[in-house]
Formats: C-alpha cells, structure tokens, sequence
C-alpha cells in the first residue's frame, strides 16, 4: 500500500466479547500505519459479542466504514485484528479497496526494514506462511468466470494448486537456508559460551527504546529510531563493566508488540535464539507509556514461546526523562517480587540522558561476578511495574 505519497487508511478495532485489552484508541494501529508509509485518515471502533462469520463487522457497520472511505478518499482498510481470508475477501468486494489486517501490515513492516541476508530470509518464509493461507481468495474469479457450472478442476482450482506448490517449495528452500543460518549461529553461540563471558540481551517491547539503550551502553553506534521494529537484525557487542569484572556480551534483539504473528516468531527463531540463550535479560520497559504493563505481558507472553521465561532478568524503565517530577522515581534501583515469588531487580534509566546507566552497569557487573545485586536490597511489596515507593541503598 505504501508508495512514495503515504497512502490513506481508514483504521478499524473490533472489540469482541469486551476484551480488557481492547486498544480503543488505535494509537498502535495508526502508529504501524505511519510506519509501513501509510497515513490513518479516520477510525472505527465496533464492538460485538462474535465476529460476524462474512464481513467480521457486520454489514451495518461495514456500511458505516465504506461511506468513511468514500468521504475521506481512502485507499485501504486496516483492521486491528486477524481476518480470515474468506472476511477479507468479501470487505474487500464489500468496501472497494483493498483490505488488511494486522498481521498483514507488520509483516509489510518487517520486510521494509529488513537489511541482512538472514533478516529478509526470515521475512520472506513468514510471508509466504501467511499467503499460503489466503490463496482461494485470488483465484476465485476464475471460477465465476465459468458461469459455476460445478467440474472439478476448474481454472481457479489449477492456478491455486500450482501456487500452493510454487510456495510450498519456496518455503521449504527457505527453512533450509534458515537451518544452516541456524546451525552457523549455534556454532558462534558455543564459541562464545566457552569463552565464559556473561551473555546479556535485551528485549522489550518495539520502541522501548532498547537501541538507544544499547548504544548507551557500548558506544556502538547502531541505528536506533523513535519509530516500531527500528532494529530487525540482531547486533552483538561487548559489554566494559569495570577493571575488575569480566567482559560480558550485549545482544540487541527485534522488539516484540501485542498479538506478533506466530509465524513471524517461528520465522525469527534463529534471531530470538539470542535472547533464549542468554545468561541475563534487560527486559526494557518504557516506564512513560500508558500501556507499560499491557507491554509487560506482551513482552514475557513471547518470552514464554521461546522458552525462556524462566532467564534471571533485570527489569529497566527506560525514558524516565518523559516523566513528569511527581512522577519520577525516588531511587534508581530497587528490588521488587512477582506474583510466582521470584524477586525482580529494577533500574530505572534514560537512555536519551544517561541517567541511571551507571547503575545498571553496576548490577549487570555485580551477576557477571557471580554476586546476587539483589542481595543487599530490601524487597519491596508493589507491583512489579509500579515506581518505588522507598529509597533503598545504591548498588555502586
């Protein structure tokens, strides 16, 4: 959808069945759009108890969204939930004009920004994944054009079996090149555990700011943007942690986002395989976001699928230059305890400002050394993702 002028997109969200989690603001929708090259030029909030089996939406509602198109020279529809392809096959008749979904648009996104071999490889296997899905919808007009007189092996049916084998053997070629990527990162990956050092990564949610952080910490340079999945492909440097602890190596990996698309993260297996392997995560937090605890559990929901929900982390509250003074921490660091029991180190940051970088080099020193930073620390009783309410000792 994107060309060199942004083209106009009319945003739709669907609340089904009151989820809690209902973004009724679409902000994170309209925040895709921009950066897939498109701009949003109206919104749509329906809420039912089911999606509509047709139109997802209904016919009343997907009325009320083609005269939206229509007054506002909209191009494209993008919906905040998954689509089957039979639904975004009859809006497309239904609006007009074209029709996706938002797994459809972060794939877009991510082939955008995809730069190393291994990056547009992944992309590629988790496009034709999705696409694998959806081709009935594209060779259907074939079949009308037969006047439906009901023979088997129409032309409709012919063309969609050779594209389904044309993409079978694609994606079969990809995930061997993919396997070998896989077994050369296996190989370094061994290498460097031989080696002793601390493995560190970073993960959080997209535009948590885990590139700034990154550099921050070891004066990389790697590209870093106010914008979602900046980073695709992941950058390993080391990590000076002082005269007297050893090196440790830093990971900055792809940002995670709400409902990412299971096949992207089967795609990116070999990528995440970093933060799966690692000895330690800074689980990145923007603590001025107002949905920092929905990110939260975004972010631990696809830690879970890659298995390691269980890795120590440091939780680190980045951007705490956005905050208002009321809103500030009273300490730089502090240790909290989550619901199953365990206690969570957190350090708040700015990575703009270099604000609370020092101490959290200090605790990542203090577990490279073999030393429990939360050891000296009173737990406190909040929430894990609430602003310390005491001033506990430094780590320095």
């Amino acid at each position: 959808m994107s060309s060199n002028e942004p083209a106009r997109v009319v945003l739709v969200g669907v609340d089904v069945g009151r989820d809690p989690d209902f973004d009724d603001t679409l902000d994170e929708l309209a925040l895709l759009a921009s950066t897939a090259g498109d701009v949003a030029v109206a919104r749509v909030i329906a809420r039912r108890k089911a999606p509509d089996a047709a139109l997802f939406v209904g016919s009343g509602k997907a009325d009320e969204i083609k005269a939206l198109v229509i007054g506002e020279r909209a191009e494209a529809v993008l919906f905040d939930q998954a689509l089957s392809p039979i639904q975004q096959r009859n809006l497309e008749s239904h609006l007009g004009v074209p029709v996706a979904d938002r797994t459809a648009l972060i794939l877009e996104i991510f082939a955008q920004r995809a730069r190393s071999h291994e990056g547009k490889l992944q992309v590629e296997l988790a496009q034709l994944q999705y696409l694998a899905t959806r081709l009935v919808r594209r060779w259907s007009h074939l079949e009308r054009q037969r006047g439906g007189i009901g023979t088997r092996g129409g032309p409709g049916e012919r063309q969609m079996e050779l594209d389904r084998r044309m993409i079978d053997d694609r994606i079969k070629q990809l995930k061997a090149r993919l396997a070998k990527v896989e077994k050369q990162r296996n190989t370094q990956r061994k290498a460097r555990a031989r080696g002793g050092q601390l493995r560190v990564s970073l993960v959080g949610y997209t535009n948590a700011g885990k590139s700034t952080l990154f550099n921050a910490l070891t004066k990389a340079g790697s590209y870093a943007a106010d914008q979602l999945f900046a980073t695709l492909d992941t950058t390993t440097r080391t990590l000076y942690l002082g005269s007297d602890t050893p090196q440790a190596l830093l990971s900055d990996t792809v940002g995670f986002i709400r409902d990412l698309p299971h096949k992207l993260v089967e795609a990116f297996k070999a990528t995440l395989q970093e933060a799966a392997d690692a000895n330690l995560l800074l689980h990145v937090v923007d603590c001025a976001s107002p949905v920092l605890l929905e990110q939260w559990e975004d972010v631990e929901t696809v830690l879970s699928e890659i298995d390691c929900a269980d890795t120590p982390q440091i939780v680190v509250f980045n951007k705490i230059d956005r905050l208002e003074p009321a809103a500030r921490p009273r300490a730089m660091v502090d240790a909290v305890q989550r619901p199953d029991g365990r206690r969570v180190l957190r350090v708040f940051v700015s990575a703009y400002s270099g604000e609370g970088i020092s101490e959290l080099r200090h605790a990542v020193a203090a577990v490279a050394r073999g030393e429990d930073p939360l050891a000296t620390l009173p737990v406190e009783t909040a929430p894990l993702l609430l602003m310390p309410v005491a001033s506990p000792p430094s780590l320095a």
